[in-house]
């Protein structure tokens, strides 16, 4: 059966269906909405070693876990064993688990040979990983792509080098740093990740629904599954894809009423969290993924990027949604 708990170094999540981290995505906000959906694990935006070691403020506010179901992992991003080893003491003693970035191809992130840069250099992400294994007090993952580009395949190296360190999970992406997020997710990578190592392996990249979960796990023989990106403006895609590796049958889709309160949920939340102004230009996005394929979209999009007040965004959703 494809569904079931999972450990990670000492923590047992209740299922294998896990929040992958993404950058201005996975906010406070948005993780305690993706939580009512059961996934096993949620995870938090990258936050940067160095602003930690720096003491930066903003910094900290991206690693408030408060009124969350726990456990909750936080990712730190960095290229220096010195930063990262103080951001994983740090780190620890908030989150239940710790993960390392080294798949981001963000160019503001690689250019400082962080993220998905370090899988051009092996010796340097071995210093890493271990700095971060050796002084965090929770157990530590590690995020990757199978590479840089086709030429540098080296998903099966870094999978190695991972366990022989002691960190206790990994989570491959099956594309490379140049693909991005285009093109096919290559299974077969995931797949061989996952018989070269005896610590658990979580495949992430273009799963998008049941089927592709399902497949996912029929194709790799992964340990557990990581949603991103379809997971904007759809959080019960946990629920969804739960509900049919456990029993075969799709649930239905939410209906509007059912969507709409998740987004006024949603959007009290933001603004909780970061003020009306700053939470309502931020909100935006997440309305544009939550009225996708809905009609006349292209039209409600133009008419809440002008609202900056919660009072006239909430006549606009009631008046959409219905």
């Amino acid at each position: 059966m494809y569904l079931h708990e999972l450990k990670i170094g000492n923590i047992e999540l209740k299922n294998n269906i896990l929040l992958a981290p993404m950058a201005g995505i996975t906010d406070l906000p948005f993780r305690v909405i993706c939580e009512k959906f059961n996934p096993g694990l949620v995870c938090s935006e990258m936050v940067s070693s160095k602003a930690i070691y720096y003491g930066d403020e903003k910094t900290k506010k991206l690693m408030n876990l408060e009124g969350e179901k726990r456990p909750v992992a936080i990712q730190i991003f960095g290229s220096d064993p010195e930063a990262m080893a103080y951001a994983a003491k740090y780190v620890s003693n908030i989150a239940d688990i710790v993960d390392i970035n080294m798949g981001c191809p963000a160019p503001k992130v690689v250019k400082n040979g962080d993220g998905s840069k370090l899988l051009l250099d092996l010796t340097k992400a071995k210093d890493v990983m271990e700095a971060v294994a050796k002084n965090s007090r929770v157990p530590v993952t590690l995020k990757i792509r199978k590479g840089w580009d086709n030429s540098n395949i080296v998903a099966l190296n870094i999978a190695k080098i991972a366990e022989e360190v002691g960190i206790s999970a990994i989570a491959i992406h099956g594309r490379t740093r140049t693909e991005y997020y285009s093109g096919e997710v290559d299974l077969e990578i995931i797949k061989k990740v996952k018989e070269s190592v005896n610590i658990p392996v979580i495949g992430n990249g273009n799963i998008v629904d049941e089927l592709t979960a399902k497949e996912m796990f029929e194709k790799t023989g992964v340990d557990g599954i990581m949603i991103g990106r379809a997971s904007i403006g759809n959080p019960w895609i946990f629920e969804k894809i739960i509900h049919y590796l456990k029993t075969g049958e799709k649930l239905e889709d939410v209906t509007i009423s059912e969507k709409l309160k998740i987004i006024k949920e949603h959007l009290n939340l933001i603004i909780k969290e970061k003020g009306e102004i700053i939470a309502i230009k931020e909100f935006r996005k997440h309305l544009a993924a939550y009225s996708k394929n809905l009609p006349n979209s292209s039209n409600f999009r133009s008419k809440i990027n002008t609202i900056e007040k919660k009072d006239e965004l909430e006549k606009v959703l009631n008046e959409y949604f219905i």
